[in-house]
């Protein structure tokens, strides 16, 4: 998985971080990020299944053909214990992250 600090580790956090909730379809695990963020990040599909197969390539999360619930087969992606690791070691690193960026845009402000 990428590193939190970069685009792909953050779009990695966040499939991670949906499926703590649960098994979900590619289609599920996007509008869950979208609605969640109040519609400030969204994921193309361009980026979202690379990134999944990515994670499953890395055992990270685990995927099953299953009917959805509109009756389509989907293939529904879920975390493995070593994704639930990893997403509790990104998630410090992007807190630890965040704050540090916090800090910085807070009082690095020189007088002009």
């Amino acid at each position: 998985m990428g590193d939190s600090t970069t685009a792909q580790g953050a779009l990695d956090l966040l499939i991670l971080k949906t499926l703590d909730r649960g098994a979900n379809h590619g289609f599920g695990i996007t509008l869950h990020i979208q609605e969640a963020s109040d519609g400030l990040l969204r994921v193309e599909e361009g980026s979202l299944y690379p990134a999944l197969h990515r994670l499953e390539r890395s055992k990270l999360v685990s995927a099953e053909w299953r009917t959805s619930e509109n009756g389509r087969r989907a293939r529904y992606y879920k975390l493995t214990s070593g994704g639930r690791k990893r997403l509790d070691e990104a998630e410090k690193n992007w807190s630890t992250l965040s704050e540090g960026v916090g800090k910085v845009l807070r009082f690095a402000r020189t007088p002009a």
